[in-house]
């Protein structure tokens, strides 16, 4: 079992302990920072994250290893100078990598998730993509690589710099004082994920703040101005798997829709939100004009229908956690497979949440894929026995009966939306 994965055994307990403690310490504040129905969004995304990178989804364009191989002229054998080193050249590649999937138009389909809740709070951090399928990141590492720092401090390191980025996402915590200056803080990190046009586009740090104050990306958090989240063009849904691709298939749209071959090509590199002059007046887009005036996305959920989803959540996460003891057991496929299905109840119960048809259809499937997959492995569930795999059928026809209990108690199916505040 990779570091990675053991990690997260120890980080996501934390992190949900965390996440019930800002909400309590809120509530006794009188400080508004969660809806049920968007920590579910945020939570979702999590799982879908984690499980993607379990299913090591991915291409890598260059690695670490390989610049290591080629290009080490001076290889710094200890520790206490090849650590340190290790986390500036990290921090100062996730800077970049960061600054650039926020200004290149495919690049911020990588990240989109990550702003697309209008909340602030700790679950909004877990929201990760699964559309970052094409990694280069290590061309940025050449620093360390001409060091030689060895490959095995960065397998250690990377999931220790992820896991460091969760505490900011807060709005319960006010500046700190002088460590403004060296640390991004939540302060900073708020400005990040505002959409007023004071703070979009800054402060792209991860761990050290000083990267914007270098480069020119640095804005402090103004009394005057109050932050407020989201992303211009609002994703109005809480399925984290249409998120992730939502833009890509906008850009996908507008690269066929523009009669110009050159904005057909150059659409794809233009800085984020750029759309050719005929599409743009062709097939206008709703977006934000006038943040402090926005209307949050919010759909029809009752109290009943709000814990049922969260146990859609917990049979999601229980699936992952499983998935995490048996990767290294089984075959690749049988881990895309197993994968996919995690990823699939997902878009399923998401689905839900917007009031969606298409959930009954989801569910649907969800039961003959379960069917069929504990038919392949009679009835055992990926190492799991018959009794467990027997539960599971149980549970999928629940869900299915949930699912259109739940679509035609409803009123109505609209969506509704709420004001900022």
């Amino acid at each position: 079992m990779s570091f990675f994965i053991q990690a997260l055994f120890i980080a996501i307990p934390i992190f949900s302990i965390l996440i019930i403690i800002e909400h309590v310490v809120s509530i006794y504040a009188g400080i508004k920072i969660n809806r049920a129905t968007d920590i579910i969004s945020s939570l979702s995304s999590g799982i879908t994250n984690i499980t993607k990178d379990g299913m090591k989804f991915g291409i890598v364009i260059i690695s670490y290893s390989f610049l290591l191989e080629h290009l080490t002229v001076f290889k710094i054998d200890t520790l206490w100078i090849s650590i340190p080193l290790a986390i500036l050249v990290q921090d100062f590649s996730g800077y970049w990598l960061h600054r650039l999937n926020h200004r290149v138009n495919i690049f911020w389909n990588r990240h989109v998730i990550h702003h697309s809740s209008e909340e602030f709070n700790l679950s909004c951090a877990l929201r990760q993509s699964i559309s970052e399928t094409v990694h280069f990141g290590a061309i940025l590492m050449i620093p360390a690589a001409l060091f030689g720092v060895p490959a095995k401090i960065f397998a250690f390191l990377g999931p220790l710099h992820l896991f460091m980025q969760f505490w900011y996402h807060t709005k319960l915590i006010n500046k700190m004082g002088w460590l403004e200056n060296i640390i991004v803080t939540p302060s900073h990190h708020r400005v990040h994920h505002a959409i007023n046009n004071e703070y979009i586009d800054k402060n792209y740090g991860q761990i050290f703040i000083i990267w914007d104050k270098l480069f020119g990306t640095f804005q402090p958090e103004l009394n005057r101005v109050k932050p407020v989240f989201g992303i211009l063009r609002p994703s109005k849904t809480w399925n984290p798997v249409i998120i992730n691709y939502k833009h890509l298939w906008q850009l996908i749209q507008d690269a066929y829709h523009t009669k110009k071959l050159w904005d057909k090509l150059r659409i794809w590199f233009m800085p984020t939100g750029w759309r050719p002059k005929d599409v743009e007046l062709q097939f206008p887009l709703d977006s934000i004009k006038k943040p402090r005036e926005q209307i949050k996305y919010q759909t029809e959920a009752s109290l009943l229908f709000i814990i049922w989803s969260f146990i859609q959540l917990k049979v999601a996460l229980v699936l992952m956690f499983h998935f995490f003891t048996v990767i290294h057991l089984q075959k690749p496929e049988l881990n895309y497979i197993y994968g996919g299905f995690i990823i699939f109840h997902v878009f399923s119960f998401t689905s839900a949440l917007d009031r969606k048809k298409l959930s009954i259809t989801t569910e649907f499937i969800k039961v003959i894929a379960l069917s069929l997959l504990l038919f392949k492995q009679n009835f055992m569930w990926f190492g799991l026995n018959a009794n467990y795999g027997n539960l599971l059928l149980v549970y999928s026809f629940i869900s299915l009966g949930a699912t259109i209990y739940f679509y035609k108690s409803f009123k109505t199916n609209l969506k509704y939306s709420i004001k900022n505040v």
